[in-house]
């Protein structure tokens, strides 16, 4: 049995090691690594990790909301606080720090993996590979960082049963969606547990065959139609005069204000300047055939831009490239942090947390953006940059009826599985996990009582607004 394993349930982040260590590889065999996880379940039950209880000394979920908000642009705070209001569900996009601080509570068996970090069903999609295939996988890594393996499938597991709750799903059929997550998670993890480790390394899931599996024929023509627009380029074609003006022979990013804007005038060429030295940075962490890529295109402009819930704040924008007159390329700029992660897990080793964000991604995807790289400018801020729109798709959960919620939810349980097994040790996680469904069982009560506690913190941040603690911008 090995000493890290943990059933500490008060743990505080000043147990935690100092720095996470890159994940070691165990090269004994199969079935000694499986033997050990087995074993693993006398320390830490299998129906362990089906407890929730909110401690006594549980920090005060909106403290820990506006502790988020340090280092982010005061001014689109509001818009963040404004989108996570809107319901439960998108609240509990929005807490990964909350949610982060109570797992470290909960028993482990101390197995890593790189984990996402902010494992929620929307952080899957679609995204396109070099070969211009679509495959589905995580695709948000903001968080990433070596951590114990449950602290993901748990993070997901909730949040199906908040987003059935969110689409007036019985009680039941939320369960039902959350199980079948953990199952699909435990039952391919057993699979991978078996594979050869490049066939692991090089495995992904197809987004063209998963379409046939879907029942529902409406649900059916409506993915297809999205997955045809995704390998679409004249779609990209589309999107260029709607982000793009040309006036006075320049291209420029279209005003979209608050969500797209430029800085004032005043401001703008220093910050032009700056953009442009950070550019630089960036184009030095890619490898030298995708430098000679980049240098077909023009950097023509940068604007700032609002995305997402939990990013809402943090430093984004465009970048506005062009190969020709009609040759776009739009490359995604996105400030990183540290890690929600880091107070319980350690600090990442790498000194610039785009560099984290960017090589957590390379290890938990099959494939990865060709342009991903970081940066960091002369104020110190630290960015990783990515293709901005690239075959992908996002899954439209609020439209899911029970059944293809179902189905996304085993497709995320497998996709999540094979990141944790690339990074981590799939025949230990697999011998823990076992052939029957008790684990499933024991998440999925945890995931019920989560997103009761989500609801009770949901309530205490409507208030929290009602009192003028936080201020809100609803977008029309």
């Amino acid at each position: 049995m090995k000493k890290n394993a943990s059933t500490k349930k008060g743990r505080k982040s000043t147990d935690a090691i100092k720095i996470a260590e890159p994940i070691s590889v165990d090269r004994r065999s199969r079935t000694d690594r499986r033997d050990e996880g087995k074993a693993m379940r006398l320390s830490v039950p299998l129906a362990s990790h089906g407890k929730w209880r909110s401690p006594i000394q549980r920090r005060d979920p909106v403290e820990q909301l506006i502790e988020s908000g340090i280092g982010r642009v005061p001014e689109l705070l509001p818009i963040r606080y404004g989108r996570m209001i809107q319901s439960p569900f998108a609240f509990y996009r929005g807490t990964a720090a909350i949610m982060a601080a109570d797992l470290a509570c909960l028993p482990s068996t101390g197995i890593r993996v790189q984990a996402c970090g902010d494992c929620h069903l929307l952080n899957f999609g679609g995204f396109g590979t070099p070969e211009r295939q679509l495959v589905i996988g995580i695709n948000d890594f903001d968080e990433t960082l070596p951590a114990p393996w449950e602290w993901d499938i748990k993070r997901l597991t909730t949040s199906f049963v908040v987003a059935g709750q969110h689409n007036g799903f019985t009680k039941e059929e939320a369960r039902e969606a959350a199980q079948s997550c953990v199952r699909s998670y435990r039952e391919h993890m057993r699979v991978f547990s078996k594979m050869s480790v490049l066939d692991l390394w090089y495995f992904s899931i197809d987004a063209d065959a998963l379409l046939e599996q879907i029942e529902d024929e409406a649900t059916k023509t409506r993915a297809k139609k999205r997955v045809a627009r995704a390998h679409d380029r004249d779609v990209l074609d589309e999107d260029f005069p709607e982000l793009v003006t040309f006036e006075g022979g320049v291209h420029r990013i279209r005003d979209n204000p608050p969500l797209i804007f430029h800085h004032q005038a005043e401001e703008e060429g220093v910050v032009e300047a700056r953009v442009r030295d950070a550019f630089e940075n960036y184009r030095a962490t890619l490898s030298e055939d995708r430098r000679l890529l980049l240098d077909h295109y023009e950097f023509k402009d940068m604007a700032m831009k609002v995305v997402g819930i939990g990013s809402v704040g943090s430093r984004c924008g465009i970048i506005l490239l062009m190969g020709g007159a009609d040759d776009p390329l739009f490359l995604q700029v996105k400030q990183a942090q540290a890690s929600v992660l880091e107070p319980y897990a350690g600090k990442s080793i790498y000194s610039n947390h785009g560099q984290r964000v960017a090589m957590g991604q390379r290890l938990m995807q099959s494939v990865s953006d060709i342009f991903l790289g970081w940066t960091e400018s002369d104020t110190g801020n630290q960015f990783y940059i990515r293709q901005m729109r690239d075959m992908k798709i996002k899954p439209m959960v609020e439209l899911f009826e029970p059944a293809v919620m179902n189905l996304y939810a085993e497709t995320c349980g497998w996709a999540l599985a094979g990141a944790h097994a690339r990074s981590g040790d799939s025949a230990k996680i697999a011998g823990y996990l076992g052939k029957k469904d008790d684990f499933d069982e024991a998440l999925v009560d945890f995931s019920v009582a989560y997103a009761d506690q989500n609801e009770l913190d949901y309530k205490a941040f409507v208030q929290a607004v009602r009192e003028g603690r936080l201020e809100v911008y609803l977008e029309s």
